[in-house]
């Protein structure tokens, strides 16, 4: 059975909304999933699951330090992630307030260790974002269509 980690850094609550609603969507289609704050998540775990969605606040338009430190520290896998389903999300206190820039700098140190990413074709494109004062159904759809999206093509690519 596939396994996806949703792995996030949550200060207000916001962040950890989402990766929860992210996993109830991913539960959906029977993959085993792990829904974890970034610091219970320990660097050589990662290579035990078939896809990892990382969600971070926007802090001056990019992850977090606690998001920028797992993906260094995964230096160490560096080829060991090859063709594994990657995925992003973040939030922000406004609408422009860096969550999509954020998003794009957690998919890029993902690209680099080969993982596949998948866009969505409505809604959020690169990933869920949610700012400040969400629109509370909107963000929740769109988290648990990220999380069945990403945990289909996981399942597709391993089992």
């Amino acid at each position: 059975m596939s396994r996806l980690l949703v792995a996030y850094f949550s200060r207000t609550g916001r962040t950890q909304e989402m990766a929860e609603e992210i996993g109830r969507g991913a539960r959906e289609t029977g993959v085993a999933v792990d829904v974890l704050p970034l610091q219970k998540v320990a660097v050589d775990a990662l290579s035990g699951y078939q896809g990892i969605v990382i969600g971070s606040p926007s802090y001056y338009g990019t992850m977090v330090a606690e998001a920028k430190h797992l993906l260094d520290s995964s230096i160490k896998l560096h080829g060991k992630l090859v063709g594994k389903v990657g995925g992003a999300f973040a939030t922000a206190a406004s609408v422009g307030g860096g969550s999509e820039t954020a998003v794009l700098s957690i998919l890029q140190a993902l690209m680099v260790h080969g993982m596949i990413i998948t866009g969505m074709a409505t809604d959020d494109h690169y990933g869920p974002t949610g700012i400040h004062a969400p629109d509370a159904e909107r963000l929740i759809r769109t988290c648990r269509a990220y999380g069945k999206a990403v945990a289909e093509l996981t399942k597709k690519l391993h089992g």
